[in-house]
């Protein structure tokens, strides 16, 4: 049996990086690396619809939410650049 639920702050960091074009341009296992780390950093928001989802959020509560992977993306990315560096 296969659910359809996800990881709502997954979505959101996936939309994020494609706004910023981050998809397309970051090889593919620094962005996994990079999406493990960030997701690792954040709570989790199961959804089983993300149509729904997007009818019953709160604007200020979607805001918050999108700060917080901001913030943990770019610790995320800080972690990584130091990292390399070894």
């Amino acid at each position: 049996m296969q659910l359809e639920i996800r990881n709502y702050y997954e979505v959101l960091l996936l939309e994020m990086l494609s706004d910023e074009g981050l998809l397309d341009e970051l090889p593919s296992d620094y962005l996994a690396d990079l999406c493990c780390i960030t997701l690792n950093q954040l709570p989790t928001r199961y959804i089983r619809h993300l149509v729904d989802t997007y009818f019953f959020e709160d604007y200020n509560e979607l805001q918050q939410m999108k700060d917080e992977i901001q913030k943990a993306l770019e610790k995320s990315r800080a972690f990584l650049k130091s990292n390399n560096k070894r």
